[in-house]
């Protein structure tokens, strides 16, 4: 994001009660696009005006390393401005666009042309990712060094996998030469073939083909294998079964160059819900079971699984509407992770969840890994750019699919209860998002 599209900036101005990271708390003063100050509450000399944010959660600004913004060629379900307005109002600051656009991104010319899109219309920064593959095709390399010359900081084929193990070697050894990340969608297509939902008690319920967990957990063992020969950094795309997050344990435990991602929903919802084949469970990779849930969970909490990333994937209210066969995979989720997240870490009760470990899966880690770290993910602490997210922890709200920001509605988690809620987005000073209009009304200017 530029000045280009500009919007609310905050002049010198103090939030006073907030908890940063879930603090006690404390004065956060702002000035020029910079946190200025953090002082115990009543004690700073700032005499600009003061917004009241008792007992709201501070966070750095969230990074998505994989959202679905279909444009171009899917405007119908999603666009950049669409889609990065959700990601304000999920409290992001960032978002890595995969390429399965129409065209693929898989030319220099496309990504610099997603970057000059999201220059003019998106409310966040806006990272292309290019594709491993031409055309996601598996067959022939793209080219990988000329996009990273071009701004890409990662290359996924995502939605397909690179099955080819030599394609793959290959691009993770340009990934090395050039410092960019090389993220897999593992799916092996002999074992995962048309599968629709998880291998088990959900293939046999339904009837449908079954994608089973060996389908993900092959292809991972394979590429940290490749990532460690090469020294090349690979990233696995949601990971969603135990099984996986035992192959990345290992690979990490080897010091191997292995990063991994998890969504919200495999944090939450399990295979069961698959059962009535409902279109708005489809996603890829399937929903597990319970036990994978909970073995994905225990990833998160021990550093094997290094992010949660959305993998925000919108579609028309038809398609989804289709029978669970001709309707596509993937679910929305940019306004919903924070509270998901918490709710899961929280251990679905009403204690409070581990803010500063919510920072690091959402901020730090991801920013790291896109190598944006130098602007992104930043800490809360005086000096650094006043890029950051505020959270309601009282907010008792029920998501709804027809009051969200995004242009597509296929949430799964529509009509759920939930405690948390984003409720503004700064971004280097620029408001962003302030659905509860606590950061507007006389404390801002337009310059």
């Amino acid at each position: 994001m530029t000045d280009t599209l500009i919007r609310p900036r905050l002049r010198t101005v103090t939030l006073r009660g907030v908890r940063p990271l879930g603090s006690p708390p404390l004065d956060v003063t702002l000035h020029d696009g910079r946190i200025a100050a953090i002082t115990a509450p009543g004690t700073g000399t700032s005499t600009g005006p003061g917004i009241d944010c008792e007992g709201l959660i501070m966070l750095p600004a969230f990074v998505d390393l994989h959202t679905h913004l279909r444009e171009p060629g899917g405007e119908d379900t999603e666009t950049i401005a669409t889609g990065t307005r959700a990601a304000a109002h999920g409290g992001y600051s960032d978002v890595f666009a995969m390429a399965n656009c129409r065209p693929v991104t898989d030319t220099p010319d496309r990504v610099r042309h997603i970057a000059q899109t999201a220059a003019r219309t998106a409310s966040c920064r806006v990272h292309p990712v290019g594709a491993i593959t031409t055309g996601l095709a598996g067959a022939q390399l793209a080219p990988l060094k000329e996009m990273a010359g071009a701004g890409a900081r990662m290359f996924s084929d995502d939605g397909k996998c690179v099955d080819n193990a030599a394609i793959l070697q290959a691009a993770l050894r340009i990934g090395r030469r050039t410092g960019t990340v090389i993220a897999q969608h593992a799916q092996c297509g002999h074992l995962a073939g048309q599968g629709q939902v998880n291998a088990g008690e959900a293939a046999d319920h339904t009837g449908l083909p079954p994608w089973p967990a060996t389908g993900e957990e092959t292809i991972v063992a394979r590429d940290v294998v490749l990532a460690a020969a090469t020294g090349a950094h690979l990233h696995i795309c949601h990971v969603s079964t135990a099984g996986t997050a035992d192959i990345v344990r290992w690979a990490k435990q080897r010091g191997w160059p292995v990063t991994a991602e998890v969504t919200p929903h495999h944090l939450l919802l399990t295979d069961t819900l698959t059962l009535g084949t409902d279109p708005t469970y489809k996603v890829n990779p399937p929903l597990r079971t319970a036990d994978d849930v909970a073995a994905l969970r225990a990833a998160l909490l021990d550093g094997t699984i290094d992010a949660v990333a959305t993998d925000h994937a919108p579609h028309s209210d038809a398609s989804k509407a289709e029978d669970w066969c001709h309707a596509p995979f993937g679910m929305t989720g940019l306004e919903t992770a924070l509270p998901i997240v918490a709710k899961v870490l929280s251990g679905d009760s009403d204690r409070e969840p581990d803010w500063g470990l919510i920072a690091d899966v959402m901020s730090h880690r991801p920013a790291r890994i896109g190598s944006i770290a130098d602007r992104a993910g930043r800490p809360l602490r005086p000096g650094e750019p006043a890029t950051f997210t505020l959270i309601d922890p009282r907010a008792d709200w029920r998501v709804d699919a027809e009051a969200g920001t995004s242009k597509s509605r296929n949430t799964p988690f529509h009509g759920l209860r939930l405690r948390h809620r984003v409720i503004a987005t700064v971004l280097d000073g620029r408001i962003t998002a302030d659905p509860a209009h606590l950061l507007t009304g006389g404390s801002h200017d337009h310059g």
